[in-house]
């Protein structure tokens, strides 16, 4: 049975695989609403007692409890006797709602509104169209008397006016100002006082070609300001006001709405079926680290086919090997694929004659390895690429190559110092020749590693640094790194960025980001969240079964449970099967990891500078005490 899904836009409701629960209780939905803007951080008794009652009564506390186990029997109908709760968990003395972020409607859309603020044009519209569909009512619409609830509701409407806006100006910006105004005529009248609103539909006014009404939405912006509100209307529409007079070509989109881009490609698309080939590969690395990386990755599987079917094998090796975007994290977003690139460049390597460049060969090699992530040993072929780049001086291609050495980096547990040198040095190449996508990338490796290393001051300075770049490259991708790490290990109060982009860094991370983030407080914690766990779930799943008291369950999964892949989650992976191990006494999964982990005795599993379980070496004298007694 899936966990149970909330909404609050409007009165506040549940489901489970499309049943509606039957939250008869105004108390329920009240506490429930309480939780869900605690934003799965816990709520003391106190806290609800005072949110539920003006003047409570003696018995409050014992209220409380009731409503409690109700609501627990609601949220998990088939829960056994006995049982710890997973969706309504106790913290303390207090209570918190750990379910997945998808689950709660609320919860969904601010997710999409923080996400389309580093996001471009064409991806924070629909980020933001998303977000606003979810908003089809007042949040906790039944409670808007209670304070709780008046509060929550004036942060809420703030956040929506703001997702408006930046929908108006993404829309503006893709050059569809007629969808601009009826998402702005009933917004201006709800928000007077907020001037971006009436700036962007009196542009959109003109860009539809009614100068007259732009004008005279301006003068009426004016009237509300300065007659009804007393405020004083900002030099931003008096600046508007004289460019629409003048018919400021500056208000109009390039080319009646055809970018640079779409006019040089319009061009190429005259040229030979080899040129336009050349051209569309060397844009695709560009459009995959600014925002387009699924366009750019189906793009790259099309370039790849049309040039083999041209046989061409020179023109297939460059558009192969030309890819040269790094990657961060180390697993695939598409295996399958990964595994197509890797079957073509290998088929070209063998193709390859002896007179060709020593770029060429490079750029293949370094390609095998870096789409071989967590699947393959490659090490040979990232050193090889190593080398000849190192022989050749191009910077580029010299950073490409440590990308790959750096995928090629995790045959044991322990090595982060190893891939913090790597991530230093793409950082001096790159910022030497003016590479920003690489010295991005190496920053990320770095931050990665010192999370590992437990330097978390100089892992706070990359972070800064990354953000700074993305923000001046135009590199959302980059941005959700730095997010993740001020969650995890800065104690940030906003959830990250969820990273839908990059699959094979999201699938099941947040679910193992909200287990691991309770295990830190508390490593016996006996009630953890559950969610869906995707490609992480045979290294979480045994501890899961013993925490929930499912001993024999979890012995049989230990049993079974594979080595982890060789990544960035492989320390992190063994600490949870070695937890697992010390909890139902399973000594040959204690071995397996203590053998695992020992080479990282001195690091934390925190590999990925996302997740974190603190110290190794702690796990690692558990373990060690659990094997002596036995």
């Amino acid at each position: 049975m899936s966990e149970p899904r909330i909404s609050v836009f409007g009165p506040v409701a549940a489901e489970i695989d499309g049943t509606p629960l039957r939250l008869s209780k105004s108390r329920h939905r009240e506490i429930l609403g309480i939780l869900i803007t605690a934003h799965g951080h816990a709520v003391s008794t106190a806290a609800i007692i005072d949110d539920l009652w003006d003047e409570p009564g003696t018995n409050a506390i014992g209220a409380v409890r009731t409503f409690i186990g109700e609501l627990r029997q609601l949220l998990e109908p088939q829960r056994q006797p006995r049982t710890a709760p997973r969706a309504l968990v106790t913290v303390g003395d207090g209570y918190a709602l750990r379910l997945n972020p998808e689950s709660v409607d609320v919860w969904r859309a601010e997710r999409a509104v923080a996400e389309a603020a580093t996001a471009g044009p064409d991806r924070a519209e629909a980020l933001l169209t998303h977000a606003l569909q979810e908003w089809h009512d007042e949040p906790f619409a039944e409670f808007a008397s209670r304070p709780w609830a008046r509060a929550e509701g004036a942060r809420l409407s703030a956040l929506r006016a703001d997702a408006v806006e930046r929908l108006a100006d993404a829309r503006l910006a893709l050059g569809r100002a007629d969808e601009v105004l009826p998402l702005l005529d009933s917004h201006v009248v709800a928000y007077p006082w907020r001037e971006a609103g009436w700036r962007m539909l009196a542009l959109a006014l003109y860009r539809t070609e009614r100068q007259a009404e732009a004008l005279a939405t301006l003068r009426r912006a004016r009237e509300h300001l300065a007659d009804d509100l007393g405020l004083n209307p900002g030099a931003s529409l008096a600046t508007l006001e004289r460019e629409i007079l003048r018919n400021d070509p500056a208000l109009d989109l390039p080319d009646r709405n055809r970018s640079l881009l779409l006019r040089t490609a319009s061009a190429h698309s005259r040229t030979s079926s080899r040129a336009q080939l050349e051209s569309a590969s060397t844009l695709l690395p560009g459009l995959a680290v600014s925002g387009g990386l699924d366009v750019a990755t189906q793009e790259r599987m099309a370039a790849i086919a049309a040039a083999e079917q041209l046989g061409d094998s020179d023109l297939t090796a460059r558009i192969v090997g030309g890819y040269d975007v790094p990657g961060s994290w180390t697993r695939s977003d598409d295996p399958a694929q990964s595994a197509l690139i890797v079957e073509a460049a290998l088929r070209m390597l063998s193709q390859l004659p002896e007179s060709a460049s020593g770029r060429s060969r490079a750029r293949l090699l370094a390609t095998v390895a870096m789409e071989s992530r967590g699947t393959a040993d490659r090490g040979a072929e990232a050193r090889e690429a190593e080398r000849l780049a190192r022989r050749i001086g191009d910077p580029s291609l010299l950073c490409f190559a440590l990308a790959a050495l750096y995928m090629q980096s995790f045959e044991t547990a322990g090595l982060a110092g190893v891939r913090e040198r790597i991530g230093v040095e793409i950082i001096e190449i790159a910022r030497d020749a003016e590479l920003p996508t690489f010295e991005i990338h190496g920053r990320i490796i770095r931050m990665q590693a010192l999370c590992a290393l437990d330097d978390l001051e100089a892992a706070s300075d990359e972070a800064s640094a990354i953000d700074t770049l993305a923000a001046r490259h135009e590199r959302p991708l980059a941005s959700v790194f730095p997010a993740w790490f001020r969650w995890t290990f800065a104690a940030a109060s906003e959830l990250p960025p969820s990273g839908e982009e990059m699959p094979g860094f999201s699938r099941g991370l947040p679910a193992l980001a909200a287990v691991t983030a309770v295990l830190r407080r508390d490593r016996h914690a006996s009630e953890l969240p559950i969610g869906d766990f995707a490609p992480y779930e045979p290294w979480i799943r045994p501890l899961l079964l013993a925490r929930a008291g499912q001993r024999a369950e979890a012995a049989a999964a230990l049993d079974a449970v594979p080595d982890p892949p060789l990544d960035l989650m492989l320390e992190l992976s063994w600490s949870l099967v070695g937890l697992a191990a010390l909890e139902v006494r399973h000594g040959t999964a204690a071995e397996r990891s203590h053998s695992a982990l020992l080479p990282a005795a001195n690091e934390h599993a925190a590999g990925s500078g996302v997740v974190s379980l603190g110290p190794v070496a702690d796990i690692l004298g558990e373990l060690s005490a659990m094997l002596r007694s036995t």
